[in-house]
């Protein structure tokens, strides 16, 4: 079961007896709703499914996935980590948080210890972000985890425009690809 600590908090994989509310208000939150979008969760039965069938799933499948963050004292406050779309070449780091707990580095803190893990366990070479190009708290954290804007994008299927944001192993000359 993975599970990552840093000074002030607890990453570890979602669960779908415990975690359906944290799910149903993080996905629910309109700063969610505007940069990340609806995902159709509204009941618990949603988010319990929601949580099954997303980062669930995409442990089993990849053995990455978007986790539960907890401060040290088990509050759940938000989700980062990694997720492997189909319309990306490589995996992608993403993070959403509780309002209460934005703007006090979590969101930095978490996001700065998956990329560790994602380079140093897991040997990824090559890390994405996808973004609104007008969520400028987003991209900014992403450019301070060393992640540089490459391109605006639109995912298959999509009319939205997204920024797409790149880190490579400045060590090994075969990731930096031009996107």
């Amino acid at each position: 079961m993975f599970k990552l600590e840093t000074a002030n908090l607890i990453l570890q994989e979602l669960n779908e007896h415990q975690d359906t509310d944290l799910i149903l208000e993080l996905l629910n939150d309109t700063a969610f709703l505007k940069n990340i979008g609806d995902r159709g969760i509204r009941t618990k039965e949603d988010a319990r499914n929601y949580i099954l069938n997303g980062p669930i799933a995409m442990y089993r499948q990849h053995k990455l996935g978007m986790y539960k963050v907890s401060l040290k004292n088990g509050t759940p406050i938000g989700t980062c980590g990694l997720v492997k779309r189909e319309e990306l070449d490589d995996v992608d780091i993403g993070f959403a948080f509780l309002p209460a707990f934005r703007r006090q580095g979590f969101a930095f803190e978490s996001a700065q210890a998956v990329m560790q893990y994602a380079q140093q366990e897991l040997g990824l070479k090559r890390i994405l972000a996808i973004a609104l190009p007008d969520n400028q708290p987003s991209i900014r954290l992403l450019q301070k985890l060393g992640l540089n804007a490459k391109k605006n994008i639109v995912l298959p299927g999509k009319t939205e425009t997204l920024l797409l944001m790149a880190w490579h192993d400045a060590s090994n000359p075969n990731t930096q690809a031009e996107y």
